[in-house]
């Protein structure tokens, strides 16, 4: 009886699993049997190995073979075990020394005439490999430059299996020049590569030459623009068509810092999985851009698909930008369940072949019209669709779901002056980016010796405890939360808003006016206005109070409701008792003796219709 092993990896979304891969020869009727809770692709790979053995000038060993993959509860997909078994095989037919490759770990599928082809997820299975303790790594020649990305590990590109056999005996190893190819791909990454799925992973030349100052007008938006870049703040942008939704969130992606090393791999190893590895750019250092259609299905946004499931739009715009264009136009299901990854920064996704955890942090970016003609306002000119129309329309985006997103900005029409008159102070995307990486810098040394990098990360929690804000700098968001126009969670959301706004002035800790602009951007009170000082004195917003002090339940916050509700009965309305007002904060009008309500208004006059005979 003769017996090899070997190692590979087998890929369970992005995280690697080592297997073992076992070669038995025994006496008896020549056979090949492949145990271990394979696929069918990798079923097949008894025909693949066979011939490129064959074709490689070795002989194939007339007995009962059979290959094990270990752990065999572990599901195993794809090709990429075509190297592993070939060697395995020739190992236990003493062609090859069986502790040559006791301690080596393949990843390579294997064509016909036995040339080794790349196959996608090699980044993320070299990383699995490193943390169990491997040192030496055969991977396609093509796929070298990804693995060897991976500190620690010796990489061995091959471009066929004659090569590797040669290099693993120590014979001379043959010539094997690449493929002349003019005009044409290279055969050998048919496979590797699957369409982009609106995916962006690197500054492309019609990228670089989007610049912010193109869009006209549009000045709050930018700010928020800045805003999210700043803080990951997730951004909703509300207007009519053609007023600049669409540039704006293109030109988001620019605006974000460079990744680092470790964030560079864990988004190109959610890359390399879902086969959008560009050829030749080995490594993702900038933050990606994903755009899908709104007929994209909730498989290909959140991930799945047959078998055990695949990164999906959530996951490939990890560590960037996900713009969700005409987002009312996307299936209801499709939005509500990006609620969960929002708020964790993953998706788990369960099958019946087996769950998997997959990284998604990443900004989101709505965009919709304010009606389905696009033209509806508060003066109404021009709109043909009913308030029913209206009301269905803007309903498709739940309450939930908008909860968690944090800036929601009114994108106004751009007028005839904007448009055609050219605007020399609109800021460029370099001079904006170097602001944004300077409060980046700001809040990660705030932030140092903790797991969050940005302020949309930090729970809420930790906002209100360790870093203390100015007196009375949370004021009128408490009104907002006791009036009930604020959740609990919206007002996490403004705190981390402020903290954006504060570092992006250079201040140490938000103050009020930094509070006022994160509801202004919350809210949408007054949309269309620029978030000017002159608007923060709107009588809408509150006078600053400095000597009041933070919590709503203390005196002095009595004593102003008191002189509230001492205001409102100084109108014309009958006298309230205070006990007797609305309660904000139950959400109900309690109920009055019938003398003591207010009589209804009476009914306006109206002309009868003249009948039509």
């Amino acid at each position: 009886m003769a017996f090899a092993r070997t190692c590979s990896v087998a890929l369970v979304g992005v995280d690697g699993v080592i297997v073992e891969v076992q070669a038995d020869l025994e006496p008896g009727v020549a056979a090949f049997t492949l145990v271990g809770l394979p696929d069918k692709a990798l079923s097949e790979a008894r025909d693949r190995v066979r011939a490129a053995v064959v074709n490689s000038g070795e002989a194939w060993p007339q007995r009962k073979l059979t290959v094990g993959l270990s752990p065999a509860s572990v599901p195993k997909s794809g090709s990429g075990f075509d190297l592993a078994v070939a060697c395995a095989v020739l190992a236990a037919a003493e062609r090859l020394d069986p502790s040559a490759i006791a301690d080596l770990l393949l990843i390579g599928e294997l064509g016909l005439d036995g040339r080794v082809r790349p196959v996608r997820g090699v980044l993320p299975s070299v990383l699995a490999a490193a943390d169990a303790g491997y040192e030496r790594v055969v991977v396609a020649d093509q796929t070298a430059a990804e693995a060897e990305l991976v500190p620690g590990v010796s990489v061995i590109g091959v471009r066929s299996l004659r090569q590797l056999i040669a290099v693993l005996s120590g014979a001379p190893e043959p010539e094997e020049p690449p493929d002349r190819l003019v005009g044409r791909p290279d055969p050998l990454m048919a496979g590797l590569m699957l369409p982009s799925a609106g995916v962006r992973g690197l500054p492309d030349e019609a990228a670089a030459r989007m610049d912010l100052a193109d869009v006209a007008g549009q000045y709050e938006a930018r700010r928020a623009l800045e805003i999210a870049a700043a803080g990951g703040h997730h951004l909703y942008l509300k207007g009519p068509p053609g007023a600049g939704k669409t540039m704006l969130a293109e030109r988001l992606p620019a605006l974000l810092p460079r990744l680092t090393q470790k964030e560079a791999l864990e988004v190109t190893a959610v890359h390399s999985v879902a086969g959008l590895l560009p050829a030749g750019r080995p490594l993702i250092d900038h933050a990606p851009y994903c755009s899908p259609h709104h007929s994209t299905t909730m498989p290909a946004i959140v991930g799945g698909g047959s078998g055990l499931p695949r990164p999906g739009a959530v996951s490939l715009a990890h560590r960037g930008v996900l713009f969700l264009d005409e987002a009312p136009e996307f299936p209801v299901r499709v939005l509500d369940a990006l609620r969960q990854p929002l708020e964790a920064g993953e998706v788990v996704i369960a099958r019946s072949a087996g769950s998997l955890r997959l990284p998604a942090r990443f900004l989101l970016c709505l965009a919709a019209n304010p009606c389905p003609c696009g033209r509806h306002s508060r003066r109404g000119e021009g709109c043909e669709c009913t308030p029913a129309m209206v009301s269905r329309y803007q309903g498709r985006l739940s309450g939930p779901l908008l909860d968690r997103v944090d800036l929601q900005v009114q994108v106004a029409p751009v007028t005839r002056a904007e448009l055609m008159q050219r605007d020399t102070s609109a800021e460029t995307t370099k001079v904006v980016a170097a602001r944004v990486l300077a409060a980046r810098e700001r809040a990660a040394a705030r932030l140092a010796g903790t797991p969050w990098r940005t302020n949309a990360e930090v729970p809420g929690h930790e906002l209100r405890t360790r870093w203390q804000l100015a007196p009375g700098a949370l004021n009128d968001a408490a009104r907002q939360l006791e009036r009930g126009l604020l959740t609990a969670r919206g007002l996490d959301r403004v705190l981390r808003v402020a903290w954006t706004v504060a570092d992006l002035a250079g201040r140490d800790r938000p103050e009020q006016r930094d509070i006022r602009t994160a509801l202004v951007l919350r809210t949408g009170v007054e949309q269309g206005l620029p978030l000017t000082e002159q608007f923060f004195r709107s009588p809408n917003l509150t006078a600053d109070r400095p000597d009041r002090p933070d919590r709503p339940d203390s005196p002095a916050w009595s004593d102003d409701r008191a002189e509230d509700r001492a205001g409102d009965r100084s109108g014309d309305g009958p006298d309230e008792p205070p006990e007797e007002r609305p309660d904000a904060r139950a959400g109900h009008r309690p109920t009055r003796p019938r003398s003591a309500r207010r009589p209804p208004d009476p009914a306006p006059t109206e002309k009868p219709e003249e009948s039509g005979t």
